[in-house]
């Protein structure tokens, strides 16, 4: 069983609706609108992945009692958390679409990290939201002694560290990428040009 949508609130549907549909390429396809429960209105728009079953939907909110213009719509932010916390992360079938990803979040005028986690392979950038967005492409499959670390790591005090990533690329908007260094999100999204 997957999910059918992630709601998320936006401040500006008019960035959003460029990043997700003309630079993550999910289309546009439903609106709602009408009375919110606590007063005012709002919009929520639903932007499908692949297929009629996959989502993800952005409020726009008008008028709501309590909802002032500040709010925060970066996740981790919102939570006191540093940004690679909370992310939204879509997966890729293979290495070829992770790279036609980058490279239009690149031609976009997206800053991209890119890192092999050792089992999968993910690139990220940030959303209009501020929200880290990421492509990812599982390259391992899963054996019983991860399962068992796994639920070992649910009750333990003491850890034992994962692998570190195999490699972090640093693909600067509409440049060459740059390999090594830390894994910098906060310093990741689009470049004004």
């Amino acid at each position: 069983m997957g999910y059918h949508h992630l709601a998320l609130a936006a401040k500006d549907m008019q960035a959003i609706h460029h990043f997700y549909e003309e630079v993550m390429q999910f289309e546009l396809v439903k609106v709602e609108v009408g009375p919110s429960p606590q007063g005012g209105w709002a919009k929520h728009f639903f932007y499908r992945m692949e297929d009629d079953s996959k989502f993800i939907a952005f409020w726009e909110m008008h008028d709501m009692p309590g909802v002032t213009d500040d709010f925060e719509t970066n996740l981790s932010k919102a939570a006191g958390l540093p940004d690679h916390i909370n992310h939204i992360s879509f997966d890729v079938h293979s290495k070829a679409e992770l790279d036609e990803r980058r490279q239009r979040w690149q031609a976009a005028g997206y800053d991209v990290m890119e890192i092999d986690h050792n089992w999968c392979h993910s690139i990220y950038t940030k959303d209009p939201n501020d929200n880290l967005v990421e492509f990812c492409l599982t390259t391992g499959r899963f054996t019983e002694e991860d399962r068992t670390y796994a639920l070992a790591q649910l009750s333990t005090e003491t850890p034992t560290f994962s692998k570190p990533p195999a490699s972090v690329t640093n693909h600067a908007a509409n440049d060459e990428a740059t390999k090594g260094g830390r894994a910098e999100f906060a310093s990741l999204g689009r470049r004004d040009s």
